[in-house]
């Protein structure tokens, strides 16, 4: 109760910090592509679009990665070397989220824009409704890209909890 308590608490706080910007820009706020400080005009479409695409591609990718790490943890890792790996596995979810953005700009992307971005723009770009993902100059910064990176940074989570749950799941149902 005491979750639930606090996630309405959050809800409504939210709710009432964002009533003056829903007052005064209404519902078009979110399907409006214009952001114009100099005329106060605002729309929230582009970054709506950028966290549910993004979103999508990190589950898309860190969920089955998890279920690997998870079930190799569980069922066919050695014995010694399960605390090692499960450990390490745990600590990469520590690392801040700050240290994976910095890698993923200076690291990640420029190696991505040079050896894998023009292979998937020359195979994917044609494609009709993912093609979009995929087309454009390789300059290693996209969605695709930023999808990638948040997906390393959500495996080591989506691992850990999936490791508990098939720790506590009985041999028999296994």
């Amino acid at each position: 109760l005491v979750v639930l308590g606090s996630l309405a608490a959050i809800l409504v706080a939210l709710a009432i910090s964002a009533w003056p910007a829903l007052e005064k820009f209404g519902p078009a706020f979110f399907f409006t592509n214009v952001w114009n400080p100099v005329k106060s005009e605002f729309g929230g479409l582009a970054p709506i679009y950028g966290t549910l695409v993004t979103s999508l591609i990190a589950l898309a990718i860190g969920v089955p990665v998890s279920f690997g790490i998870a079930i190799f943890l569980t069922e066919m890792c050695p014995p010694v070397l399960k605390r090692p790996l499960g450990t390490a596995v745990e600590l990469l979810a520590a690392i801040p989220s700050i240290i994976y953005g910095m890698w993923g700009l200076f690291i990640f992307a420029p190696w991505f824009a040079d050896h894998i971005q023009p292979g998937l723009t020359a195979s994917l770009g044609k494609l009709p409704v993912v093609g979009a993902l995929f087309q454009g100059a390789p300059s290693g910064i996209g969605l695709i890209t930023a999808g990638i990176i948040l997906s390393v940074m959500v495996i080591p989570f989506i691992a850990s909890v999936i490791r508990d749950v098939f720790d506590v799941v009985p041999p028999v149902l296994k």
